[in-house]
């Protein structure tokens, strides 16, 4: 069942050791197939080293349970259907502990836009959520974790697909993409931008001042040049 989503889903997690994304088992990738509803995700606590594709679980997206497959799913598997449900552009779903945007989602910070590298990816700050209530840790946690992102960009009338990543206060980040391949990329370009945000501020506290945001014009300009109705980079 669903071997070519399978197969993309692995190849995804495997991506995150290549780009240095993720330390033992501290990460997860899923796809989804939409048209029939199921979900391929990263089994919990499995060694990429020993991760096979058919090990993947598959998940009914309605009602989380497994369809196929003997390995328990990721632990982060609530959260990743829960988005899913929420945001139906979301093709695949990412979650890391990668150094630096892990850093800032424990300072309890987004990663605010200082450069064009930042634009050509996300159209604006990378929010952090908010911290969750001890109800909510208690209760069903990973579900909780999806409903607190979710939460952050309705309130901040945030689009998912102008910026595909999130941090969760004081856990990590969420990254998603049209399909599982994308959501990696968009993990390590997020990563990337967090080293950069971290030592722009640094610098110009050294300085003497504070990091200024970029131009808005600019940030419009390099992120709709690559992802607007009109956008011209790269080829047809």
């Amino acid at each position: 069942m669903l071997e070519e989503l399978k197969n993309e889903v692995y190849e995804a997690n495997m991506d995150l050791v290549r780009h240095n994304l993720v330390l033992f088992t501290w990460g997860n990738v899923s796809g989804i197939d939409r048209e029939k509803g199921l979900v391929v995700i990263k089994p919990s606590g499995v060694s990429y080293s020993e991760l096979k594709p058919s090990d993947l679980p598959v998940l009914d997206l309605e009602t989380g349970k497994t369809v196929e497959g003997t390995l328990r799913p990721s632990s982060d598997t609530p959260t990743h259907l829960q988005l899913y449900r929420a945001f139906p552009e979301l093709g695949g779903i990412t979650h890391t502990h990668s150094v630096y945007a892990t850093s800032f989602a424990q300072a309890g910070r987004g990663i605010r836009q200082y450069g064009t590298t930042h634009a050509d990816h996300f159209a604006g700050e990378v929010p952090c959520t908010r911290q969750m209530t001890p109800a909510e840790i208690a209760g069903e946690y990973e579900l909780e974790t999806a409903n607190v992102i979710i939460e952050t960009f309705k309130s901040r009338n945030l689009s998912p697909a102008e910026i595909a990543a999130v941090l969760v206060y004081s856990h990590g980040p969420f990254t998603w993409g049209k399909n599982a391949a994308k959501s990696v990329e968009n993990a390590a370009v997020l990563e990337t931008v967090a080293q950069m945000a971290f030592q722009s501020e640094i610098l110009q506290v050294a300085v003497g001042g504070g990091a200024e945001l970029m131009q808005q014009e600019l940030l419009e300009k390099h992120f709709y040049r690559k992802h607007g109705a009109n956008a011209y980079y790269g080829q047809k």
